[in-house]
């Protein structure tokens, strides 16, 4: 069997894994388990279709993304089981956490094993992504934010949206710590709203300048970018001239 189809069925095998002990120890509905199998086996098909060459392992730094993706779908899957995600939200917390975690051991991986890649950036950025909506989700069904919330976890996909109408949003942006760190303001603060103790007016509290931060973050990026626009089609014209 290829290598990459390897390691992709030893995710799903794991996800299963994590799943049936869930299931039979925390009482998660099966539901639960099917949607997050389901939402793994999306990634997986991404995965396989734009990686290329099924004999490559995909790399220490990329499999430990991997797990992570396991940890974001079983989040995922709980969002078909309401009731038992109120009950458990301690778990969703734990499980967060660890793939909040696990992106910084992604990044040391990366550095140390000099395994960095384009695809394995996007892949962790999109992962990113899923996660922050999906937590936005968890959020919104406990009642502890408004359909308000969605915004942080929509901002990414709107933005590219936004690039089939402005296709120079979709140019390359430098490196950011800025961004990175926002991120993880991000994921630290909808994980923190989660925990039992925070009710509504404390999430609200929370979430709003994590919103605002996140908008002020994604402004800076799109003045970057059209600056860079404009700058390029005023070059442009000048070798013209």
């Amino acid at each position: 069997m290829p290598r990459l189809w390897q390691e992709l069925g030893l995710a799903l095998l794991m996800l299963l894994g994590g799943g049936i002990v869930a299931c039979v120890f925390a009482a998660m509905p099966v539901q639960a388990l099917v949607g997050a199998t389901v939402a793994l086996a999306v990634i997986v098909l991404l995965l396989a279709r734009f990686w290329g060459d099924p004999q490559r392992s995909l790399g220490p730094a990329n499999q430990v993304t991997l797990v992570r993706a396991v940890l974001v779908c079983m989040l995922v899957g709980a969002l078909f089981a309401p009731a038992w995600g109120a009950q458990w939200a301690w778990l969703l917390a734990a499980i967060s956490m660890l793939a909040l975690v696990l992106d910084g051991v992604n990044g040391w991986v990366a550095r140390r094993w000099r395994c960095a890649s384009a695809y394995g950036a996007r892949f962790d950025m999109e992962l990113d992504a899923l996660l922050i909506l999906v937590l936005c989700a968890h959020l919104l069904q406990m009642g502890k934010a408004g359909s308000w919330v969605l915004a942080i976890g929509l901002m990414r996909y709107g933005f590219v949206a936004a690039m089939l109408r402005w296709p120079w949003l979709g140019a390359p942006l430098p490196d950011s710590d800025r961004r990175k760190l926002v991120c993880v303001v991000q994921v630290a603060s909808l994980l923190l709203c989660l925990l039992p103790l925070v009710d509504a007016s404390l999430a609200t509290a929370l979430l709003l300048p994590a919103l605002a931060l996140l908008a002020w973050s994604f402004a800076v990026d799109v003045h970057w970018l059209h600056r860079a626009v404009r700058g390029g089609t005023a070059d442009n014209r000048r070798r013209e001239g």
